[in-house]
């Protein structure tokens, strides 16, 4: 098997320029499917018949969790890649990541707790899925604050990505709480076994909003990656070549 692909992708020019051209066909899908979603969800959903228009935050906050996990989830794989193959462009990876999952980790909190004051009648409870939410954004933060407090590159990709594989657990945790132990958060609708318990005038711009975001993930990687790469290289002759031109 030719493992040429894989050595190419190892490189942080190739790395760069490939995410370079590859943007622009994540940006542009990203901005339609969100703008459809919204539209969808928010103008011709029809009301839930127990929440009412209150539901329609679930077109923001499903699709926010959802990406907060898959960030995780690649921030850790990109770690442990770096880790094993010693790879300064999966470690590039993985720290482009984290801020991007932070980010969409606060804004599953926050219109977590926008949903729940009205229907649980506080803003926030320790239930197990908030709980764990909550452990997410700290393991955020604390590879983001380790990586900075590591004054050496190489010391600091070390220790974070142990860091972002030990917290890996944290993912699955996530993700089933609510069925391992006894949570008022709302069950699966969509991302279950079996037909989802949501109408499809509802699910549709849903799921149009999950792919949206996650066009807007993988094109915020891309920026990111490449600012990332660039101060990583920012000593090596085709950097100053990149800035030159």
């Amino acid at each position: 098997m030719d493992w040429t692909w894989f050595h190419r992708f190892g490189s942080p020019p190739h790395l760069y320029r490939i995410a370079g051209r590859l943007m622009p066909w994540f940006a542009w899908p990203t901005a339609i499917l969100i703008a459809l979603g919204l539209y969808g969800g928010l103008v011709l959903a029809p009301p839930d018949y127990q929440q009412g228009d209150g539901f329609r935050i679930i077109y923001v906050h499903a699709p926010s969790a959802w990406l907060s996990l898959m960030a995780y989830t690649t921030m850790a794989l990109a770690a442990g890649a770096g880790l094993i193959w010693r790879m300064k462009v999966a470690h590039a990876l993985a720290a482009s990541c984290a801020p991007i999952g932070a980010w969409f980790t606060v804004a599953a909190l926050g219109t977590g707790m926008l949903w729940g004051k009205p229907m649980w009648g506080t803003y926030w409870v320790w239930d197990p899925r908030l709980t764990s939410e909550l452990v997410l954004l700290f393991l955020y933060l604390g590879y983001m604050g380790l990586r900075a407090a590591i004054e050496d590159p190489q010391r600091a990709d070390r220790a974070s990505a142990v860091l972002a594989i030990v917290g890996l657990v944290n993912v699955p945790i996530v993700h089933y709480s609510v069925e391992w132990w006894n949570s008022i958060h709302q069950a699966p609708s969509v991302m279950k076994f079996g037909k989802p318990t949501i109408s499809w005038p509802m699910l549709t711009p849903l799921l149009i909003m999950f792919v949206g975001f996650t066009l807007l993930f993988a094109a915020l990687v891309l920026v990111r990656v490449r600012g990332e790469i660039l101060r990583r290289e920012r000593q090596s002759r085709w950097v100053a070549e990149v800035v030159a031109s």
